[in-house]
């Protein structure tokens, strides 16, 4: 037991350097290629745009390279033995590769066949990865599983893009999830790798925070919303498959609800669901009367109200109190719709 107790103390330790060297590359490099992004692939407004001058939208590149960088430093100083017990190689170079598509995409606009073929290739690559053993549902014949986790994953790459919306947005989404998945990792149950991707995840987002607060002066783009969607989906996998579905449920419970919901009832009314829209929950909030800041405060009270819920999971293991917490996680975020959509004077 004070084996285990020092092993995780110096994972810890670990991780506080990789969250420390995450944030201080992010801000560096958005504060050092500034000057360039100002004339690169700037986002021109729209009728769907929440902003109205042209602006850099290239903050994803400073974002995706320092938490693959930390990441991969992390990784290194683990040690040959710690990094072969769950493969990241992998996962790191699909989200490389999700990172060219968006900077191509966004200079080139790309037809959404050749997007949607690249980025399931990229999920591809990651679920090779996993250990053959690793399962999320053991019932369920491993070949059936991983088809359900390819389409899930592939949806989460998309879903994350789509609800980059507003500024701010992603920062109230990420920083809470992935602050309740490396809590999860503390306490001893998810693998090391877990535990350092997350905190140099959520790192990066802190070190984009600033340049994104509203009135933003930088955008992620699709250079940081889509290998962010994929380092989500294989975090969320490995907290599933260690025994935490509930919490894996509950941390993305907002944007898994308002994307959903909203594909829904695009589809319902027969609209083209490859065309952009700004009919998101939180963007009709927008169109209702609530402000940038009203929106992601109350995304960011209720995520860290369902990174609450997820450790109580984690701590209480009995059915019964999943049940009810998943439950309690559906009723706050149907709240928060719900809001969104009323009318405000």
């Amino acid at each position: 037991m004070a084996e285990t107790a020092s092993s995780w103390s110096i994972i810890g330790n670990l991780g506080l350097i990789v969250w420390l060297i995450a944030l201080a590359t992010c801000a560096a490099l958005i504060l050092a290629l500034f000057p360039l992004l100002r004339h690169a692939a700037l986002a021109t407004p729209t009728h769907r745009s929440s902003h109205k001058t042209p602006t850099p939208q290239w903050g994803g590149l400073a974002i995706s390279a320092s938490v693959l960088a930390a990441t991969a430093l992390g990784i290194a100083w683990l040690g040959a033995d710690a990094a072969t017990a769950l493969r990241i190689t992998p996962v790191l170079l699909a989200a490389t590769l999700l990172v060219v598509l968006g900077g191509i995409d966004d200079v080139h606009v790309l037809g959404p066949g050749v997007k949607l073929a690249v980025q399931a290739g990229a999920v591809a690559v990651m679920l090779a990865s996993l250990p053959g053993g690793l399962q999320v549902f053991p019932f369920l014949p491993v070949w059936l599983e991983r088809t359900l986790l390819f389409f899930g994953a592939l949806w989460l790459v998309n879903l994350v893009n789509f609800m980059d919306g507003i500024d701010w947005m992603m920062v109230a989404e990420v920083v809470p999830i992935t602050a309740g998945i490396a809590v999860i990792a503390l306490l001893g149950t998810l693998p090391p790798q877990a535990l350092i991707l997350s905190l140099a995840l959520n790192a990066a987002m802190l070190g984009f925070a600033p340049f994104n607060r509203p009135v933003a002066r930088l955008f992620m783009g699709d250079m940081g919303s889509l290998p962010i969607g994929l380092l989500l989906a294989w975090l969320l996998i490995v907290v599933a498959a260690s025994g935490y579905l509930a919490a894996a449920v509950l941390l993305p419970l907002y944007f898994f609800a308002d994307a959903s919901v909203t594909l829904l009832r695009r589809a319902r009314a027969g609209e083209r669901l490859w065309v952009a829209h700004r009919t998101h929950f939180y963007q009709r909030a927008r169109d209702n009367g609530l402000t940038n800041m009203q929106i992601v405060g109350r995304v960011f009270a209720v995520n860290l109200a369902l990174v609450a819920l997820a450790a109580l999971t984690v701590v209480a293991r009995a059915p019964l109190s999943h049940a009810l917490a998943v439950l309690a996680g559906i009723c706050v975020v149907s709240w928060l719709m719900i809001d969104f959509t009323r009318k405000r004077v």
